[in-house]
């Protein structure tokens, strides 16, 4: 067994996971995180999309976050986000109906059309649909 450190997984909602862990895999906004026992501390932005859990004996648990801030101290990681739920519970054929949507207003370009808001959206729908492969391949 490998050495652990203590994390929360915490939404706006809920708390998603707490306990120990061997590591955490996160996309930063500076780039992507492997986040170990011993890290240095740190607090950090996080872009939308999958988060990998390995837990305490090695099992891994794939996560959706719709971005969020992960800090690191000595002996706790904590994760806060707007939005936390696991690969499995992400509902693909909603992310794929938010896709198509976003790129219709992105491609339409009328009226009250507000760029910022249709590239965030699909940027979410996209991180939603990376997660739920991220989880298929792992299932393989």
């Amino acid at each position: 067994m490998g050495m652990t450190v203590h994390c929360d997984v915490v939404s706006a909602e809920e708390k998603i996971y707490s306990g120990l862990i061997e590591m955490l895999i996160a996309a930063g906004t500076e780039g992507d995180l492997g986040i170990a026992p011993g890290h240095t501390p740190l607090l950090t932005a996080l872009k939308p999309g999958p988060v990998r859990v390995i837990k305490q004996g090695g099992e891994e648990e794939i996560l959706y976050v719709s971005g969020g801030y992960l800090e690191v101290q000595p002996s706790l990681v904590t994760l806060l986000a707007d939005t936390a739920v696991r690969a499995k519970d992400v509902d693909e054929a909603a992310a794929v109906e938010a896709q198509r949507e976003a790129e219709k207003a992105l491609a339409s370009k009328t009226g009250e059309f507000e760029y910022s808001r249709a590239a965030a959206e699909l940027a979410e729908a996209v991180a939603q649909l990376r997660t739920v492969q991220q989880l298929r391949r792992k299932m393989k």
